[in-house]
């Protein structure tokens, strides 16, 4: 059984994090380092075909939910804090319905239980043209993508992913031929009869489209505790474009 990569900083109650589509864990390296110091040992978690955690060919929410209870299970976690932005959020979901026992709060970063139709077609696209035989260097990997991803935060979110496979040789950390065969898998709905009765937390980002106030009544037949807040000044990065509020949102709710 292959074992998700994890950095785990902090002593005291576990506190798991899952990072988005196309992300990996150390884009929640401040934020992470942050809830440490509240009494939470932190786990910044890198899902199967992202950062340093292991590929393969079998993609979907019921694996990588599986993942991250193995990983529990392994390292003796229980009630834990579990968060998830974007598709880490959906992997949240599916592991708190799954297994209700093992999360004590769930914390849902701008995206919801309802089906995404595909809409990264022009990252992947970009993504795609980049030809590392060519062995090309960072800024002609950024050149390519610019071409493709007009938006500034959105390339420097992909370049973090960008690594040395050897001298003179770039790569990316994540699996882009599965992504490429299973882009369909990271829109799919939870399971229509899930359902988890304890404490969550729905942050989303006021510039987002991901949560709307119809998706409200969505969102409470699965999860009918669940808080709903929007963070100002934020599109989908809300943990990164405002991460103040972010912050004070997860901590209250944390206390509470």
């Amino acid at each position: 059984m292959e074992q998700l990569y994890s950095k785990v900083e902090g002593v005291g109650k576990p506190f798991l994090i899952l990072h988005g589509f196309l992300g990996m864990s150390d884009n929640w390296k401040t934020l992470g380092s942050q809830f440490s110091e509240l009494g939470y040992q932190v786990h910044l978690l890198d899902l199967r075909n992202h950062g340093r955690s292991f590929h393969s060919d079998n993609f979907n929410y019921e694996v990588m939910a599986q993942d991250v209870m193995n990983y529990c299970e392994v390292n003796n976690l229980q009630d834990i804090v579990l968060l998830g932005h974007s598709m880490g959020g959906k992997v949240a979901m599916q592991v708190a319905c799954e297994n209700p026992s093992l999360v004590q709060k769930l914390i849902i970063a701008d995206i919801g239980p309802k089906y995404y139709a595909p809409h990264h077609q022009t990252i992947l696209a970009g993504l795609n043209a980049v030809n590392f035989t060519l062995k090309p260097s960072r800024s002609e990997v950024e050149d390519i993508l610019k071409d493709y991803i007009h938006d500034f935060g959105t390339r420097q979110f992909l370049l973090k992913s960008l690594y040395w496979v050897e001298t003179g040789q770039l790569g990316f950390r994540f699996n882009l031929p599965v992504f490429n065969e299973k882009i369909e898998e990271i829109g799919k709905a939870l399971n229509v009869d899930a359902e988890f009765d304890k404490p969550v937390l729905f942050l989303r980002g006021s510039k987002s489209s991901y949560i709307l106030d119809e998706d409200f009544i969505g969102i409470i037949h699965f999860f009918p505790q669940a808080i709903i807040k929007t963070i100002d000044n934020a599109g989908h990065w809300l943990h990164a474009e405002n991460p103040i509020a972010f912050y004070e949102n997860v901590v209250e709710f944390l206390k509470n």
